[in-house]
């Protein structure tokens, strides 16, 4: 049986590793197809038109107080990190917001005792700061300057998807499918982005179609279906162990920046990618 258990487990944290790398190709797809100089734009495009597709196909609506839940879950996984997200980008390099975002497995760790009533092994404590020295090594520059306010933003946006991971597992019993489940928190989510990207960003001049491209890649598969497969991971896990599995984005990026885009890899950039790999296997266990 405990071995069944373990294949079920490993089973599902493969399934689940699946949004992380997908993520991962967020970076090369928005500096290859999108136009520049809007993150908030594109952060709207990819979370509001997948978000009401999927409402109208499931056509559920939320009952009673998850109205509220997934309107607060819309704005701690979607609205409010995304826009910490672009603060923290246009202020620090991206190693050192990369780093900073890192820590959120850590967050998960402190608050998945009050909100969850459970307690961190000591493994799941070395893992996750494994995985901060990891990407750190992964990212980081020498010449990485930093800044009070974009730090703030990092770490904001850290602790709030920390947050939203937590109260995602311990709301995971949704009467909702996990379609609709996603697609109602991926439209509050975008409804908030709405006003920030009309009031800071002025309007897209033209788009082609390599632009369209870039951005259904990023709506269909880097947000609706990898969400889905985030939220689906979440209910089935440990959420220390989902936040961790998160730390494949950067070493997706970094292996797509040096495949693709011909990039160099120092033996730093090595290691780090070796301790992050690390880090996740250590956290499924």
């Amino acid at each position: 049986m405990h071995e069944d258990n373990s294949r079920h487990t490993l089973r599902t944290s493969l399934i689940t590793a699946i949004a992380p790398c997908i993520w991962g190709s967020t970076y090369i797809v928005t500096t290859q197809l999108l136009p520049p100089n809007h993150p908030l734009t594109a952060a709207l495009l990819r979370v509001l038109p997948i978000g009401l597709i999927m409402i109208l196909l499931q056509r559920r609506a939320p009952m009673g107080e998850w109205w509220g839940r997934l309107l607060y879950l819309g704005l701690l996984n979607i609205g409010v990190f995304q826009a910490l997200l672009f603060i923290a980008a246009y202020r620090l390099p991206g190693g050192v917001a990369a780093t900073v975002i890192a820590t959120q497995p850590l967050a998960v760790i402190v608050l998945s005792r009050p909100l969850l009533g459970s307690t961190p092994t000591r493994l799941a404590w070395i893992a996750a700061g494994t995985g901060v020295v990891g990407v750190a090594l992964l990212v980081l520059t020498p010449a990485a300057r930093l800044d009070a306010f974009g730090l703030a933003a990092a770490f904001a946006g850290a602790g709030c998807m920390a947050l939203g991971t937590v109260l995602t597992k311990r709301w995971s019993t949704t009467p909702l499918p996990i379609a609709a489940f996603t697609g109602w928190q991926l439209v509050f989510g975008g409804l908030f982005l709405l006003p920030l990207a009309l009031f800071f960003e002025a309007p897209l001049a033209a788009v082609t179609v390599k632009n369209v491209m870039g951005y259904a890649y990023l709506g269909i598969f880097g947000t609706g279906i990898t969400y889905m497969i985030f939220f689906w991971g979440i209910k089935r896990l440990q959420p220390s162990a989902v936040s961790l599995l998160g730390l494949l984005s950067p070493v997706m990026a970094t292996a797509l920046g040096f495949f693709v885009l011909g990039q160099s890899l120092t033996p730093l950039q090595t290691v780090g990618g070796v301790l992050v790999l690390w880090s996740i296997w250590a956290g499924q266990h």
